[in-house]
């Protein structure tokens, strides 16, 4: 049966991990009454399991929890300081047990050729695998290796949950900090809780730094103006699924024609440090796939955002962002460019192509009559309205349906009359 160290040498956060599952705060999604990771839990039938979330929010807690209940002989490695060496070592002393769990923190740390290296011992149940990851597994970690564990995510905790664990801190006199002769404001609790963005361990520390401070300054008051020193900005989680999902509510909240939202997605994805150049790039193909020629003016002003952010950088560059953003936001929409070329590409795909027609074919060359290029083409600009009916392709197919919107009503209403007298 595993078991965890705690000394006072030790940061608060680590010291405050929950000992049991009646003192886990937050996850109850997962963990709540008659719920089945908790029901395995209880009764010690751990199968491979992977936990995946922001930092803070209970991972290796709860894999330290197990380690408490469980009867197998419980390995613990963490994949940043650990290699195929340690892997190797702790399988074999899983083979010697009668029973193993294998928790490895930061898994998604581990390249393929370390994961690989877990999945015999694991698919022939060796040994029982516990990963916790801040990145999605779908992504991080090798598809045999998931497909055989139970995944279970991790959300941040709510402010009510971190104050929870705030207050039991500050209380617990063996393994907080209830032994400080300090106070804290609750101004200053509800300041913790909600700047560490559901994250018990920044939560902790800043509450553990900022008792220290009081005391060296030989002071009690632990007010909300220090809560402020101590924290200096909001953590922000933002790991790869956190990238992807970021730009896609993003994107969303464009082609729906929501600023405000644009807005707030686009202040989340600068103020993480995503690449300026990668959220220019997506409104540009934005202002093409979702507005088109309903407006198009929207087209030139996302590659003007664009070269903008290119030649000022940041920060100076969310302004040309939001500028080009809130455009796209706010004109009409339409994915008929979008659609039209799908379409002609499905068609050229999927069906027999079709050669030039000889009237169209390039006359600029010398013999080109001789084959009969260009013979019998009609220059438009010759003709009244500058269109003249003509055969531009001999299949009878439309791929182009301009919609309502903006711009394109007035391309619709002239396209059908140009499609009446073809």
């Amino acid at each position: 049966m595993g078991s965890m160290v705690r000394d006072g040498r030790q940061p608060l956060a680590w010291r405050m991990q929950p000992c049991s599952l009646e003192e886990f705060v937050g996850q109850s999604h997962i963990l709540g009454r008659g719920k089945p990771l908790r029901e395995a839990i209880e009764r010690d039938i751990i199968v491979s399991l992977i936990f995946y979330g922001p930092p803070g929010t209970g991972k290796t807690a709860l894999a330290h929890i197990i380690a408490r209940r469980t009867e197998a002989l419980f390995i613990s490695i963490n994949a940043v300081t650990s290699g195929i060496g340690e892997i190797k070592e702790a399988l074999k002393k899983a083979r010697e047990a009668s029973r193993a769990i294998l928790f490895i923190d930061e898994i998604h740390r581990f390249n393929k050729l370390q994961q690989d290296a877990l999945l015999p011992d694991v698919e022939s149940g060796v040994v029982r695998l516990i990963g916790a990851s801040t990145e999605n597994p779908f992504f991080s970690i090798i598809p045999p290796l998931s497909s055989r564990s139970m995944i279970f995510q991790f959300y941040p905790l709510s402010e009510s949950e971190i104050r929870t664990i705030l207050i039991r801190a500050l209380k617990d006199t063996e393994r907080g900090i209830g032994n400080l002769d300090i106070e804290v404001h609750p101004d200053a609790l509800d300041f913790i809780a909600k700047t560490s963005e559901g994250d018990a361990r920044r939560a902790l520390n800043a509450l553990e730094m900022g008792a220290y401070i009081i005391q060296s300054r030989g002071g009690k008051e632990y007010d909300v103006g220090l809560a402020r020193e101590v924290l200096q900005k909001k953590s922000l989680y933002y790991s790869e699924d956190e990238h992807y999902n970021t730009i896609s509510a993003f994107i969303k909240s464009m082609r729906g024609s929501d600023p405000d939202a644009t807005l707030y997605w686009l202040a989340k994805m600068i103020e993480a440090g995503e690449d300026p150049l990668y959220i220019a790039r997506r409104i540009v193909i934005a202002a093409s796939e979702d507005v088109g020629n309903a407006d198009p003016r929207a087209l030139p002003l996302a590659v003007s955002a664009m070269h903008a952010v290119e030649s000022i950088g940041m920060p100076e560059g969310r302004i040309p962002l939001a500028q080009a953003a809130l455009y796209i936001a706010m004109a009409p929409k339409s994915n008929s460019s979008y659609r039209g070329i799908e379409n002609a590409l499905s068609e050229v795909r999927n069906e027999r192509v079709e050669p030039v027609p000889d009237h169209l074919k390039d006359s600029s060359y010398s013999g080109a009559a001789r084959l009969g290029a260009g013979t019998g083409y009609k220059y438009p600009h010759n003709y009244k309205g500058h269109f003249v009916p003509q055969t531009y392709l001999r299949k009878n197919k439309t791929f182009f349906f301009p919609s309502e919107e903006g711009y394109e009503r007035v391309m619709r209403d002239m396209l059908n009359k140009r499609r009446n007298k073809r």
